[in-house]
């Protein structure tokens, strides 16, 4: 085995972030969460990688809760409106977020978004983030709920290697389980290894290409 480097703190100095940047970030989610639950709107985070099924999820949700809820929906993406075309579709108010260069949504991102939407008109609240399983994880947007996705396309090492975000999510969706024969996936080593780093999220196994898993997701998140 070969020796493992290992950054002590401070030493990574373009990633790692300011505590006080940090602090600021948690402190405007804490407004977003207070004024969401003013209006009473639950509010869901939806974060995984590039095309892990983020909106199909959310598009399948939608379908099967637009009569229940009156719904928004905010989307999180680096230049195009690909994701926020296709939800709007569905008769969901919607507003884009287009970062740049940046690899995550953030709390004052969203706040902003937040002053676009009539929120004495919506009950719930998707919010898509950038496709990335790192950067999002640290920067809370004030949502009631955080939903990771992983795909069986994004091999068997997805979950351990990314534990962060399961440690901040509150269910994980394991997607695309149609393939796990053809990829040669245990999709209950994956589960397993969600459940060893979190033991509290909700693990919850879908299809969103045929809508099979939808509905344990929308039990698992109270809706």
């Amino acid at each position: 085995m070969r020796e493992v480097i290992v950054a002590e703190e401070g030493e990574i100095l373009d990633v790692e972030l300011s505590e006080n940047l940090l602090k600021m970030n948690e402190e405007l989610a804490s407004k977003n969460r207070e004024l969401l639950k003013k209006h009473g709107i639950k509010s869901v985070e939806i974060m995984g990688s590039i095309g892990s099924g983020k909106t199909s999820l959310i598009a399948e949700m939608v379908k099967r809760l637009k009569e229940k809820y009156r719904i928004g929906f905010i989307a999180g993406d680096l230049t195009t409106t690909i994701d926020s075309d296709r939800i709007s579709k569905n008769g969901v108010d919607v507003v884009q977020i287009n970062t740049g260069k940046e690899c995550h949504l953030d709390a004052n991102l969203v706040m902003k978004a937040l002053e676009r939407l009539d929120l004495e008109a919506l009950d719930l609240l998707f919010i898509e983030n950038v496709g990335n399983l790192i950067c999002p994880a640290e920067f809370r947007l004030g949502s009631e709920k955080r939903v990771v996705v992983v795909s069986i396309t994004e091999g068997p090492f997805m979950v351990v290697k990314h534990p962060f975000i399961f440690m901040e999510a509150d269910v994980a969706v394991i997607n695309k389980i149609d393939l796990a024969e053809a990829m040669g996936i245990e999709v209950s080593k994956l589960e397993k290894d969600a459940l060893t780093i979190n033991p509290r999220i909700k693990v919850v196994k879908t299809n969103c290409r045929t809508g099979g898993g939808i509905p344990k997701v929308i039990e698992a998140l109270g809706l």
